[in-house]
Parts: C-alpha cells; sequence; structure tokens
C-alpha cells in the first residue's frame, strides 16, 4: 500500500511577512489542506497568493477524532495532507495531536514545515531564562483553578508560558501576585508580530498595575495575549524584605484591587513572613 504523508505547517500568527516558501508551497500542492478554521484557511491563501489545488477540510477541537480517521484513510492512499491551525504550529493548544498520534501508531510518516510560535516568541522577548521552560496552556476559566495552577508553579526552577485570553488577563495577575508573591517576575506579550505589538515586563504588581489601567482605559486590553512566568529562583535571589517594605508591598496590592487578606497572604508567602504578623504591622501603619 502507498502511503502519502502528513505535514504540520506552521502559519504566520499575526505578520504575513512570516510565511515560509515551503508554507506556500504546501499550500499550493497539498492534496487535502486540514484547517481549523476552512474560511480563515482560505483568506491565508488568498493573501499569499497562493492558489490551492488541494481540497480544504475543517479539522477542530470539535471533530478532530472523526476528522482524523478520515484523514488517515487519504494519507493511507496517498495523499499528502497539510495540517494547518488559524495562526502558529498546529497540536500546540490547537488541533492535530490526536491526527499526529494515531499517524505514529501506523507508521505513516509526518514531517514539520516549521514556522511561527508564539510560544517561543513570547519567551525570547520576555528577557527571562529561556534555558529551561514549561508551556502549560491556556489558563483555566475559573478562579479557583487558576490559583491551583498557579500553586503549582510556586517553586518551578523554570520559565513558564501560558496563553490567556484579554478579559481575564487583569484578573489572572490579580490571582498570580497573590499567589506567588507581588515580586515575582512576569511579562505580557500581546498582538505578537502585528503593527500593535506590545510587550510589559516588571513584577506581577507592577504589570497588574498596568492591566488594571488598561482595563479601566477607553483603549481596554485586546488581541492574542501570551503570559510569562519566572522562575521562582529569580524571586527568590532577592534580600530579605524589612517589615516596612513588606507593609508598601501590601499597599500596592490592595491599592491595584486585591482585597487586604489575600493581599497580606500573598506578601507574606512570597518573603517568608507570618501573615499575623504583616497584618497587623499594616494595621498599625494604617492607625498611625
Amino acid at each position: 500500500m502507498t502511503h502519502g504523508r502528513v505535514i504540520l505547517a506552521a502559519t504566520p500568527i499575526g505578520n504575513l511577512g512570516d510565511a515560509s516558501a515551503r508554507l506556500r508551497e504546501l499550500l499550493a500542492e497539498a492534496d487535502v489542506i486540514a484547517a481549523e478554521d476552512t474560511r480563515t484557511a482560505r483568506h491565508l491563501c488568498q493573501a499569499l497568493g497562493v492558489s490551492a489545488t488541494g481540497r480544504f477540510l475543517a479539522h477542530h477541537e470539535h471533530n478532530e477524532e472523526a476528522s482524523a480517521r478520515g484523514l488517515l484513510e487519504q494519507v493511507r492512499a496517498g495523499a499528502t495532507v497539510a495540517v494547518v491551525s488559524d495562526a502558529g504550529m498546529p497540536t500546540v493548544s490547537d488541533p492535530g495531536y490526536r491526527l499526529v498520534a494515531a499517524a505514529v501508531a501506523e507508521g505513516i510518516p509526518v514531517t514539520c514545515a516549521p514556522g511561527p510560535s508564539a510560544v517561543t516568541t513570547a519567551l525570547a522577548l520576555s528577557g527571562m531564562p529561556t534555558d529551561r521552560f514549561a508551556f502549560d496552556g491556556f489558563l483555566p476559566r475559573k478562579d479557583g483553578d487558576r490559583r491551583r495552577r498557579f500553586e503549582e508553579i510556586r517553586g518551578e526552577a523554570r520559565t513558564v508560558v501560558y496563553f490567556e485570553s484579554p478579559q481575564r488577563i487583569a484578573g489572572a495577575l490579580a490571582l498570580l501576585a497573590q499567589t506567588l508573591g507581588p515580586q515575582r517576575p512576569v511579562c505580557v506579550a500581546r498582538e505578537l508580530t502585528k503593527l500593535h505589538e506590545e510587550v510589559v515586563r516588571g513584577s506581577a504588581e507592577e504589570v497588574l498595575a498596568w492591566a488594571r489601567e488598561r482595563e479601566a482605559s477607553q483603549v481596554g486590553i485586546r488581541g492574542e495575549i501570551v503570559l510569562v512566568v519566572g522562575p521562582a529562583s529569580a524571586a527568590d535571589e532577592a534580600e530579605d524584605v524589612s517589615e516596612a517594605d513588606a507593609v508598601a508591598e501590601v499597599g500596592v496590592l490592595v491599592d491595584s484591587g486585591t482585597r487586604l487578606k489575600e493581599a497580606v497572604a500573598a506578601v507574606a508567602s512570597a518573603h517568608g513572613l507570618r501573615s499575623r504578623d504583616l497584618y497587623q504591622a499594616v494595621l498599625a501603619a494604617r492607625a498611625g
């Protein structure tokens, strides 16, 4: 039996100039283009000046299992299937994993036309250590689940990358500051490679203040968001904080919208202080 092959093809995450010559060739020559959204894939071909001769088939999270079976039937018959997501690398928080796993299990050839990735782009721009990092996908929607996700990386020695929506990034930063401490280094990368690209770096409390300000403005926070969280060691290297500085850190969190008890708990945890003692110090400072 003649086997075709599966090719994972990375597409631009914003700037069409990042499209590779190989991507153009694949889109033009593939027998099947398995797309997360066929309309987006067709628009990409038009924008790149590519005349696709193959069929466009939908391959997304809602039909991925059934679609993978159908695509593999065509590959077994000799077809070349190019898999594309709406932006970036297929299978990275996008459809494609099930198809690749099934193809590998059958010994069907799978290769990749590498290209843009929001994960590595944000990591490179963050200014944080890149020798060891982890990608943890989209943050959960519920606060309790997000808090638990952050708890998991309290002592993480690697840089960690997440995806988050613009509507929830301020809330995520507030939870991050409460859970990991206001001095944990973070970076928010927005609209990467696009005209209005923005990269905000600083401590959790500093980037939270930016998010709160933008959220309250007419501009708001829009576009695709990547959140990069620095390793715990970067925060642990700081010198022991004085009580006065700890009280000041609590004040910054409270001013940004965090409740007093949560702010105290976050600062105390970050600096190895007793929450009760710090809470009393904050009350004393307010009374004085």
